[in-house]
């Protein structure tokens, strides 16, 4: 999951408390609570690069405004009744190196155990008090910058409506916070906390029902062909080379299997300056690596993917190999993750991560359109 982090794909909303809807049986179906979680715990040594900054435990709180689904549309039924909305997330890392980070997050809450058991997965984009700096802070290698991507998830015990719509939730949260190598340093943090929180349903007098949950038709599509054009800036690991621009074009064919699921086959060229650059100084500092300077910086891959459906935004994941690679950087494999946001049946907008393994290589922002 931690892999997948970096997803830039922020949603800097604002909170938005909306009028209750009435259906002709008179049910209530819209609601909305708010939740405050204390956390504290441990910065995992996922890198031995920042084994110097791993010392103390990092706490903070965590705020959200949720939106309570009850099954007016499909989507809400197959995903058992989801909340989705807005976090507010501070973090106090304990390092003077590492500073504090404030973030502001989009969320979606998914539902077990009869409603017992809530996972929470929030992605946004978070602000660094005391990123790297060469003359200030050079040991902060960590994160590169001051705005970061970041995702946290969260896996709460549940208890609603306590007394007077108040209740209670306690589990455990992940937050990771990373810039996608879009400025360099980026060995980006993984802290896993222990949270108690309380909650509180706004206007709990007249409680909500659920649509019981009909039977649908099965779900699918024919084949359809996609074609994305990705940008973005991103930096070498070699600090000082200066960040450069990337493009990546990518076209590939999918198949709506289900209601969520499709199922993806295409290819990628990647344009990536820092690469050029990167080989340009190698060249010249280190001549024992036997490079010349001129090697090509483009690559091809090829690529299967899957994309989970969640009304108009869907999660993709794409495993990738490099069927053209004249320089060797990071391996054959890549991997995307991200989020796919559908403006209409043809267009639609991409945030994604590129990585490999753990290590992120950028933030892509695309447009796509399917065919």
């Amino acid at each position: 999951m931690l892999y997948f982090a970096p997803m830039i794909k922020t949603y800097l909303i604002p909170f938005l408390f909306c009028c209750a809807s009435l259906f002709s049986q008179e049910v209530k179906e819209t609601s909305f609570f708010v939740d405050a979680n204390y956390f504290y715990g441990s910065i995992v040594r996922h890198n031995k690069d920042i084994s110097h900054l791993v010392k103390g435990h990092p706490e903070g709180v965590i705020i959200s405004y949720n939106r309570e689904t009850f099954g007016q549309e499909r989507w809400e039924q197959v995903y058992n009744y989801p909340d989705y909305g807005f976090s507010f997330v501070y973090q106090d890392t304990e390092s003077e190196i590492l500073g504090d980070n404030f973030g502001l997050y989009g969320h979606y809450n998914f539902y077990f155990l009869k409603r017992n058991l809530f996972l929470r997965i929030g992605q946004g984009i978070a602000y660094n008090t005391n990123p790297f700096d060469k003359e200030k802070n050079p040991k902060n290698n960590a994160y590169g910058s001051s705005f970061l991507s970041s995702t946290y998830v969260m896996l709460n015990y549940n208890k609603q409506h306590i007394f007077e719509g108040f209740g209670i939730q306690a589990g455990l949260s992940i937050v990771h916070y990373s810039n996608a190598n879009v400025k360099a340093p980026n060995s980006s943090t993984n802290a896993i906390t222990f949270n108690l929180g309380l909650q509180y349903e706004i206007d709990s007098e007249e409680p909500s029902e659920y649509i019981e949950k009909k039977k649908y038709e099965s779900y699918t599509e024919p084949i359809a062909l996609n074609i994305v054009l990705r940008g973005g800036f991103n930096e070498s690991d070699y600090i000082g080379l200066g960040q450069q621009p990337f493009g990546v074009i990518s076209a590939y064919a999918d198949k709506r299997i289900g209601f969520k699921s499709s199922i993806q086959l295409g290819a990628d060229a990647f344009f990536a300056k820092f690469l050029k650059k990167e080989v340009e100084f190698l060249a010249t500092a280190y001549p024992t690596r036997g490079l010349t300077g001129d090697e090509d910086y483009k690559r091809v891959g090829v690529f299967a993917g899957h994309e989970l459906h969640i009304n108009k935004i869907s999660l993709v994941s794409q495993f990738g190999y490099y069927v053209y690679y004249p320089y060797e950087f990071e391996g054959r494999t890549y991997i995307r993750a991200g989020l796919n946001y559908n403006f209409t049946e043809q267009l639609f907008g991409a945030v994604t991560l590129k990585s490999h393994g753990a290590k992120a290589e950028g933030i892509e922002f695309g447009i796509g359109i399917r065919i």
